[in-house]
């Protein structure tokens, strides 16, 4: 596609399966369930374009990533998975030692963990979360997915959209080829990242309390179901996101800057002049 090339990479013994293009300052994009590199198609050539070195790795369990036994869900905690991102910048930024990171969906879970346990290797981190976080090549299914299309969260009552919809996001181009690989792998591997979570909780115990402090953007949609979920956006405007991530810059919704350190007075009286 355009130039991006591809190469397999071993590192914390497993077998990595990456997608770049570009010189310069490297970007390391981290996909969420159930993706794959192919989901930061577009942003891989934009971010070569401007200069940078766009890498983007099916994590494992995914894709053209082996060498993970499947049916043993504790192989997949976050400890593992940052373990192999951590390898993989040892590999493809040996002098420049820290990268650029940007995660969605699992994939942000687990660049947040990156941050926290590895602030030295990452340069900034930006998080993004759309709509449609599930927008895959289920579309070829009957199935069927209940989603507010008014923005108010689960509180509304739901379209019925059949994900045969998704041509408008997707091509049939981009369904055949995440059809193809989960063909070959299945979705396994991909759900031992939740199978994890509670391993998860246990083995992160002494973080508690910890904070993020790289700097960081958070961008949201406005109408994303997870930030309107009560709760959610009190967390992100009133201080809470701040408080545990102090280099929190700013979050973006829905193609409008929030700057973080604004006052919820400041925030009002600029909507109401706006």
């Amino acid at each position: 596609m355009e130039g991006i090339e591809h190469r397999t990479i071993t590192v914390n013994g497993i077998n990595m399966h990456i997608a770049e293009k570009g010189k310069g300052p490297i970007i390391l994009f981290v996909h969420g369930f159930p993706e794959l590199w192919y989901s930061w198609r577009h942003q891989i050539l934009h971010a070569a374009a401007s200069g940078y070195r766009a890498v983007a790795p099916d994590l494992r369990g995914y894709g053209g990533t082996t060498g993970v036994p499947s049916n043993d869900h504790s192989k997949f905690t976050v400890l593992h998975v940052v373990g192999d991102l951590v390898a993989l910048i040892d590999a493809i930024a040996p002098d420049s030692h820290q990268v650029f990171v940007v995660g969605h969906d699992w994939g942000a879970l687990i660049t947040w963990y990156l941050c926290l346990f590895r602030p030295d290797r990452v340069r900034a981190l930006v998080l993004f979360f759309p709509l449609i976080a599930f927008e895959l090549a289920l579309a070829y299914s009957s199935m069927e997915l209940g989603i507010s299309l008014k923005g108010k969260g689960f509180g509304d009552s739901p379209a019925i959209l059949r994900l045969s919809c998704l041509a408008f996001v997707l091509s049939k181009e981009d369904v055949d080829y995440y059809a193809s690989k989960f063909e070959q792998t299945g979705f396994t591997g991909g759900i031992n990242y939740y199978r994890a979570v509670d391993l998860n909780w246990e083995l992160t115990a002494p973080w508690t309390g910890s904070r993020v402090k790289v700097p960081t953007k958070f961008i949201v949609g406005d109408l994303d179901l997870v930030y309107n979920i009560p709760g959610v956006k009190e967390y992100i405007r009133d201080g809470g996101f701040k408080k545990d991530v102090p280099l929190l810059d700013e979050v973006c919704g829905h193609g409008r800057r929030r700057p973080l350190h604004q006052p919820r007075e400041a925030r009002r009286d600029q909507r109401t002049h706006s």
